[in-house]
């Protein structure tokens, strides 16, 4: 029992439980992390009981048996603000603690001010290898920094290795030097970039060991498997058995009669204790209530992964919800990952696994492709698609709820698959899209992510998907995705064309396009088809009807020897004999004769699709190839490699290497298809080659004052005044804020009356403007509000006279005064922080038209110099700022750095959730921002730059 000065203590400070974090250690198991309580003696005493003499002498620099009384007291007793220690727990059990306490500059505990603290590990020696102590430290680091810790002080013995490398890997900046016998470090805990890429290909390798554990498990046992024929658990287990996995099977029904011990033709069992050796994967087919003993079952007999097929939790409602936290809980604390729930399993087609651990009835052919979905449904269809146009997979994953495992863990484990050279996703959520985004870029900048994004418009994530709720529409959702380098596609119809395209032929070099077939018409809609999707295509060249298979392979060489195309379309339609019968075997011969073409072409490569009209057997022969096609096929060549090297790496740096046979050529029902799916592999490219040549970068400017800035936010925000919610800036505080970061804002003077105009255009200087700033009538010129260079008082008077005539009284109207600035085109520069995404800066031109059509383009802060180029002219009216019918272009590099420095203001001060300058008018020099308004409120919290966490849900 506590007496009343410990209870005292332990209460002194809430506990804080959002230092909880479930993390993913280096060889892909989960552990959880969470401050120690006095609740925790006796863990504490039996996790000390399993470390070695040696790591205890480690941690104590002498002999330490055993804990006394006061140690177990003192390490489990924590003000959470001086004194704070940490524990990761597998099953409930302690694996590891790290532990601060604060000092001061003597090294005696103190309490704030004082900004260090001295930290100190212990890791169990079982445990030790697998990333705890680094997963420790980020956490303690941000626990410390958080109670504001700024230093950490640490004494380790030169023998403890391990404990040093923790230390100097971490990314942090630090001296080191020896005293009395051992190794004093010292580290600075502001986050570096350093520190951040070391945190990041942490989290990589760590997800992606975890992904590889589920798909390349070397036993399973199917759990939930009937005693008869039918069943869901029966099912898998046949497809598991058909499929040719090459590890070890194993069935479990708790009903299992007794004296019966296969099922299937494999061994059963009542239990997974009962197996009686090491499981790595379970695939989880009962009723979601009795799910709970069934994990509980795998978790304490060392179960790595669970791939749960069962429904009723998030989908069938609140009580589901429950079912389905409590479910991530109680895997997450034994160690395991989980896919689903109601998931329709996971497949791998590497010939030394063979896993079909799914309701697919039928193994895919082995192939490039990396599918995700999140609906079984859509997976089956997709399954069906690929698989009746020749296209072969590395791996499938449909995750069901995705409670646990999602498109985020695939993205990190297909990121240096050598297996997969193409990623497919199907998406109706997007968990944490700050570090989707970041993934996916970092993956496009090595293959192709295509993804088609359903749920787009319902305004609420899919029963059973607990999801950060996004206030931003989706073409700002899609333009993002296109930052990021990210293929995306309306379709999943469009998904398979993009993949079997992307799979099988290299990249583009550019956006010419050779049209050749033995069909006029469908080389006009093919023309057509080019023009509208943004590209260049070539005039068609007919080989009329009479075309024999010799013509289109003699055409389709000279295309990929011609320098003036960088893609070819080939077209066909039945050949009709004397008779006006179709003749046979036609497509078997074009397909030979195309195939032919391509293996002879020389220089760069080049990639050809073909489009056919009522042509199966053609379509049929093209994809021959994928099923035969040997499995680590050299990788096409892409834009970016070099052009003497015939083929190589993606990204061309690798030295050449013999010639692949000749892959398949992907054939499609219709021209729109297949230009489309050639259009976004152009786009992709283009993409591909401006990121590898010139990433871009955040500049720095002079005239930025980020203390006064932050001087003014913390003034404003802590007015007693001021809403929690968030509160505007009034004119003089923002003019006053984004001044700070050398954005100026032409003065306005308020005009109540015709003297007060007059007075403030004398204050001014004449021409002046004269505004309504009434909300129903602000950025509104086309309704009369506005009144242009008033030269003279009498002028700015009948103007005034005009507005109150025609739209109202002076109160009501508003109307302000402002200075004449040179002409130039009406802009508008945007920011606002979403819940989902973060910070997104937007641009596009000011006016209704533009408003109703959407023409905005948009950027994830921070901005570099590249996506600020690109903003500008992105939109569709962008002519407009390049001159357009003769007109002066006007000054877009200062338009440039106008986003650069906004987007510079929202980064460093994410108390800035909201900005508006409208409008910009950029003149041929120059440019002057009219209006704005800026609002602040308490930030948002910022998880992509905390330590390595699991998403809850």
């Amino acid at each position: 029992m506590q007496s009343a000065s410990e209870q005292s203590e332990q209460s002194e400070h809430a506990y804080p439980d959002h230092w909880e974090a479930d993390v993913v250690l280096r060889d892909g198991g989960t552990a959880r992390i969470r401050p120690i309580t006095a609740d925790d003696a006796d863990r504490l005493v039996s996790f000390y009981e399993q470390v070695s003499d040696e790591s205890k002498y480690y941690r104590f620099f002498a002999p330490y048996p055993r804990l006394s009384a006061k140690d177990v007291h003192r390490f489990t007793h924590h003000d959470f603000v001086d004194r704070v220690g940490l524990a990761a727990t597998v099953g409930g059990e302690f694996i590891a603690t790290v532990r601060y306490d604060r000092i001061n500059e003597l090294g005696r505990p103190a309490s704030f001010p004082a900004d260090e603290a001295e930290v100190a590990f212990l890791v169990q020696d079982a445990h030790q290898g697998r990333g705890v102590a680094s997963a420790l430290l980020e956490h303690i680091a941000a626990v410390a920094r958080e109670r504001g810790i700024r230093r950490f002080a640490a004494e380790v013995l030169p023998a403890n290795t391990k404990m040093i490398k923790v230390f100097t890997d971490a990314g942090y900046t630090q001296k080191r030097s020896f005293e009395d016998g051992s190794v004093r470090l010292h580290l600075d805990l502001e986050p570096t970039d350093r520190s951040l890429a070391v945190q990041r290909a942490r989290e990589q390798r760590a997800e992606a060991r975890s992904v590889q554990r589920l798909l390349a498990p070397g036993s399973v046992a199917v759990i939930g498997v009937g005693r008869g024929p039918g069943g869901v658990g029966r099912t898998l287990l046949r497809n598991l058995l058909d499929a040719g996995y090459t590890g070890r099977v194993h069935a479990v029904n708790a009903a299992l009669g007794e004296g019966r011990h296969e099922l299937e033709g494999v061994p059963a069992f009542r239990s997974v204790a009962d197996i009686g050796e090491p499981v790595d994967l379970a695939v989880v087919a009962v009723p979601a209530e009795r799910v709970p003993e069934v994990v509980a079952d795998c978790g304490e007999h060392g179960v790595r992964g669970l791939v749960v097929l069962s429904a009723g939790y998030a989908e069938s409602g609140a009580e589901g919800r429950e079912r389905q936290r409590a479910l991530v809980r109680q895997a997450r604390s034994y160690g395991m990952r989980i896919i689903g729930p109601n998931a329709f399993g996971i497949i791998n087609t590497a010939e030394s696994v063979r896993l079909n651990a799914s309701l697919a009835p039928q193994m895919p052919a082995a192939g490039r492709i990396g599918l995700f979905t999140q609906s079984g449904a859509i997976g089956i269809a997709l399954l069906a698609g690929l698989h009746r146009r020749g296209a072969g997979l590395s791996s499938f994953l449909s995750a069901g709820n995705r409670a646990d495992v999602s498109g985020n863990d695939l993205l990190q484990h297909w990121y240096d698959d050598p297996t997969t050279d193409v990623v497919l996703l199907y998406l109706e959520s997007i968990g944490n899209p700050r570090k989707f985004t970041r993934l996916a870029r970092r993956t496009a900048a090595v293959k192709p992510v295509v993804v088609v994004k359903g749920a787009r418009h319902s305004g609420s994530a899919p029963p059973g998907h607990r999801v950060p709720v996004t206030r931003i529409p989706h073409a700002t959702v899609a333009a993002l995705l296109r930052q990021a380098g990210v293929i995306r596609v309306d379709t999943v119809t469009e998904l398979v064309d993009a993949g079997l395209l992307l799979a099988d032929q290299p990249l583009p070099a550019g956006p010419r396009v050779a049209i050749l077939g033995n069909s006029e018409s469908l080389g006009l809609l093919t023309y057509d088809a080019c023009l509208t999707e943004g590209l260049r295509p070539l005039r068609p060249l007919d080989l009329t009807t009479g075309a024999t298979p010799g013509d289109f392979r003699a055409a389709l060489t000279a295309a990929l020897a011609d320098d003036a195309c960088d893609a070819v379309v080939v077209t066909a339609i039945p050949w009709v004999g004397e008779n006006g019968a179709t003749e046979s075997g036609d497509g078997e011969v074009l397909a030979a004769a195309l195939r032919s073409a391509v293996a002879a072409a020389p220089g760069p490569s080049k990639p050809v699709v073909v489009v056919h009209v009522e042509m199966g057997a053609l379509a049929e022969a093209l994809s021959a190839a994928t099923r035969t096609r040997p499995a680590g096929r050299t990788a096409p060549v892409t834009a970016a490699a070099a052009p003497e090297a015939p083929t190589g790496t993606e990204d061309g740096a690798a030295p050449a290497q013999a010639p692949a046979p000749p892959g398949p050529i992907p054939a499609y029902p219709a021209a729109e298809r297949a230009v489309r799916a050639l259009a976004a592999s152009v786009r992709y490219a283009q993409w591909r080659r401006q990121a590898a040549a010139d990433p871009g970068r955040v500049p720095e400017f002079d005239r930025i004052d980020e203390t006064g800035a932050a001087t003014l936010i913390e003034r404003v925000l802590d007015e007693p005044q001021a809403d929690a919610r968030g509160v505007s800036l009034g004119p003089d505080d923002t003019r006053e804020l984004l001044g700070r970061y050398g954005i100026e804002v032409l003065p306005t003077l308020p005009a109540p009356t015709p003297d007060e105009a007059v007075r403030a255009a004398a204050r001014l200087g004449f021409p002046v403007a004269l505004k309504t700033t009434a909300p129903h009538l602000r950025h509104r010129p086309d309704l009369g509000g506005v009144r242009l260079d008033l030269a003279t008082e009498e002028q700015l008077r009948t103007a005034y006279g005009e507005l109150t005539d025609t739209l109202g009284k002076p109160e009501e109207l508003q109307p302000v005064v402002q200075a004449m600035v040179p002409r130039g085109v009406d802009t508008v520069v945007r920011s606002a922080i979403d819940p989902a995404v973060g910070a997104v800066l937007s641009f596009g031109l000011a006016g209704a038209a533009s408003e109703l059509l959407g023409d905005m383009s948009h950027r994830l802060v921070p901005a570099t110099d590249r996506d600020a180029a690109e903003l500008v002219r992105s939109i569709r009216t962008a002519p407009l700022l390049f001159g357009w019918r003769g007109s002066a272009p006007v000054d877009t590099p200062a338009l440039e750095e106008l986003l650069l420095r906004v987007s510079r203001l929202v980064d460093d001060h994410p108390e800035v959730v909201a900005i508006s300058l409208e409008p910009v008018v950029v003149a041929p020099r120059g440019l002057s921002v009219l209006g704005a308004t800026v609002r602040l409120a308490p930030p948002p919290p910022r998880t992509d730059l905390g330590p390595r966490r699991l998403p809850s849900y």
